[in-house]
């Protein structure tokens, strides 16, 4: 149980889950996760048999982390000390993990939520959209991603790597679980007003912030990748269109302010493309991260050297379009030139020299990356 002065709620919570498991005739331990509580909470745990673990870098996932190092036992279930989560309904949770499974995720949806517990904007806004875009993400299975009670193997959590400090830690576990290919089930699991009189440390929109924050920062093909080609894509297409000449569509001429676009499309888009690539291979050096699988089967094939022909070939495009282009103006003894006609060589050709120096220089820093791989 995370703590920070809960001492109004945090004996109930302690006797509950001692009750459960007495009744489920499991050997266990009550740990508090005391995270700098002033209103004599660790005195109350300490009282009632609980082991009190002093955390003393503020943060709910910080204290949590703390607890889950300091457990003994082989199973953990995690579990708010605000009476919010019913620690009677620990069995659902030891089921599965006695199946197999890692990760038991509690439901409240189905579970069911009381009156007065949840906010409507969290219920009907938040939590949906925030587990909505981590199902997307990742291919997730929990549908209640924030359930703030869960089951899982010590071990596992260990193997997670966990390290987000503040309620992102929810997120974390559930995503590191998935990228991991650990067995993950829910559980009903319900929810009731907290007993508290104070107001609630979860602040709307900055823990929301933080949530979303964490799922892009974790998915470079969404954040990166994705975004990045469809730029070059729609970049390429247009520059092809408008490459012979001016189009007309309803009216409306589009010629070589256009085509000069569609080329910032497709030097941006390859630039998000290798932040992805940069972004993925950087998390999995680092270990915040499992490595992507599809780039570890590129891998053989993205060399430095392969990467350096690649550029040269864009290079010399970009000089053969560019010499071109002086020449066009020597025809006209270096005076005016038409410029529909003369930039549709020009920008072709300062696109291809500039995607040639990125490649160049993505070739290296892959390379450089790539000797802390094994």
């Amino acid at each position: 149980m995370p703590c920070l002065n809960e001492a109004e709620t945090l004996a109930t919570c302690i006797t509950k889950a001692r009750r459960c498991l007495e009744n489920l005739g499991v050997s266990g331990e009550i740990i508090v996760a005391d995270n700098g509580s002033t209103d004599g909470s660790p005195e109350i745990a300490a009282r009632l048999g609980a082991r009190v673990i002093r955390v003393a870098t503020r943060g709910y996932g910080n204290a949590l982390i703390g607890g889950i190092r300091a457990a003994r036992g082989r199973f953990v279930v995690m579990g708010d000390a605000d009476d919010s989560y019913d620690f009677t309904q620990l069995g659902s949770f030891l089921e599965k993990l006695r199946a197999g499974y890692d990760l038991v995720m509690g439901n409240r949806f189905r579970g069911g939520i009381r009156p007065g517990a949840m906010p409507a904007l969290h219920r009907y806004l938040g939590n949906p959209v925030l587990t909505a875009i981590g199902r997307l993400f990742f291919r997730a299975t929990p549908t209640d991603f924030h359930c703030g009670m869960r089951g899982f193997r010590r071990e596992a959590a260990l193997r997670m790597g966990l390290r987000t400090p503040g309620m992102e830690f929810a997120s974390e576990m559930v995503v590191k679980a998935t990228l991991l290919g650990m067995r993950v089930a829910e559980v009903p699991t319900t929810l009731a007003p907290d007993g508290r009189s104070r107001p609630p440390y979860l602040r709307t929109w900055r823990d929301g912030w933080r949530h979303l924050r964490f799922l892009l920062l974790y998915a470079p093909r969404w954040l990166f990748l994705y975004p990045g080609a469809l730029l070059m894509l729609v970049g390429v297409a247009a520059g092809a269109w408008l490459l012979p000449g001016p189009r007309i569509v309803g009216g409306v001429r589009f010629d070589v302010s256009t085509l000069l676009y569609s080329s910032a499309a497709v030097v941006l888009g390859f630039q998000a493309v290798t932040f992805a690539v940069f972004s993925n291979l950087y998390g999995a050096i680092k270990g915040l991260r499992p490595a992507d699988p599809t780039l570890n089967r590129l891998f053989p094939f993205v060399t430095l050297e392969a990467g350096l022909a690649v550029g040269a070939l864009l290079l010399a495009a970009g000089l053969s379009g560019s010499l071109l282009a002086v020449a066009d103006w020597g025809h006209a003894s270096f005076g005016d030139l038409d410029p529909s006609r003369t930039l549709r060589l020009v920008i072709p050709a300062a696109t291809a020299l500039t995607l040639g120096v990125q490649v160049v220089l993505t070739s290296f820093f892959l390379a450089v990356l790539g000797l802390g791989r094994r």
